[in-house]
């Protein structure tokens, strides 16, 4: 018995729905969580997010979610998607400085490197270690990235990409807690396997 995925909404998350029913084809018992209250009624939680770091937190402080997420962070298991991922850094320098949740220590900075940037489209990982998240996922698995800033972190990687030269971290964990900078549910069964690994954690 898995209990029920809350995917947080905080009505700026634009790939929330693709999540939702990525999650749903994984074997996830979804429930769409905006309010402090439907914490209690689930037991994971995905972080989608798409958007501005600054902008997002913003809305996630004035919901009174911020301290919800906090709270849940200290026991229940927590998967961050993309701009989700970063929002659990420390800091994040989109427009400013803006303090992010600081589930894991990291800061969120734009790319440099020698390719385009947004950072478009499928790419590899290059696992650090031995992750549930990746059970069964081998390194010939592509995963869809769309981002112009990365997750920089030195202790909690779980995983590496390249792009143009450039290597940055495309997954972190601590304990019960995850981010991934790809799109689990724009990355076809690799995506799905990935989510359903995070479910039945």
């Amino acid at each position: 018995m898995t209990g029920k995925i809350g995917l947080i909404d905080y009505g700026a998350a634009g790939n929330q729905e693709s999540i939702r029913r990525a999650l749903i084809e994984a074997g996830g018992d979804v429930l769409i969580v905006s309010d402090a209250a439907d914490f209690s009624k689930v037991s994971k939680l995905v972080l989608p997010g798409v958007g501005g770091f600054h902008d997002v937190m913003a809305i996630i402080k004035s919901s009174g979610l911020y301290e919800a997420i906090l709270e849940a962070a200290k026991v229940k298991p927590i998967l961050g998607i993309c701009l989700g991922m970063q929002m659990m850094a420390t800091l994040g320098f989109e427009y400013g400085e803006t303090k992010g949740l600081n589930l894991i220590d990291g800061e969120v900075r734009k790319i440099t490197c020698k390719g385009p940037i947004p950072h478009i489209g499928f790419n590899r990982l290059e696992q650090m270690g031995d992750s549930p998240l990746f059970k069964g996922i081998s390194a010939e698995d592509e995963f869809y990235f769309m981002h112009s800033y990365e997750f920089v972190n030195y202790t909690d990687i779980l995983s590496l990409s390249s792009y143009y030269g450039h290597k940055f971290v495309s997954a972190v964990g601590q304990n019960h807690l995850f981010g991934v900078q790809f799109h689990p549910e724009k990355s076809r069964e690799a995506g799905i396997k990935l989510l359903r690994n995070f479910i039945n954690l």
